[in-house]
């Protein structure tokens, strides 16, 4: 079971990235739990000081962009 995470406050490129992280876990056909880290405090705990960011299993993986839908399958796919 992968726990993907997404840091972010809310803004727009926040939610397209929890929709499009969603969406990729479910064409992968992993099995996956969702997320949302909005606290500015645990955010800035986790390394993250651009948002939105993407964490599996409470590993930050990137931020500050909203990667393709390809390139999210993939990363959620290799990640551990």
């Amino acid at each position: 079971m992968k726990k993907i995470q997404i840091l972010g406050m809310g803004c727009p490129k926040c939610n397209k990235l929890y929709a499009a992280a969603e969406a990729a876990a479910k064409e992968l056909g992993v099995e996956y739990t969702m997320g949302k880290i909005t606290d500015i405090n645990k955010i800035t705990d986790m390394g993250v000081m651009l948002t939105p960011a993407l964490a599996v299993n409470d590993k930050v993986l990137f931020s500050a962009r909203v990667p393709s839908p390809e390139e999210l399958k993939k990363i959620i796919a290799e990640a551990q």
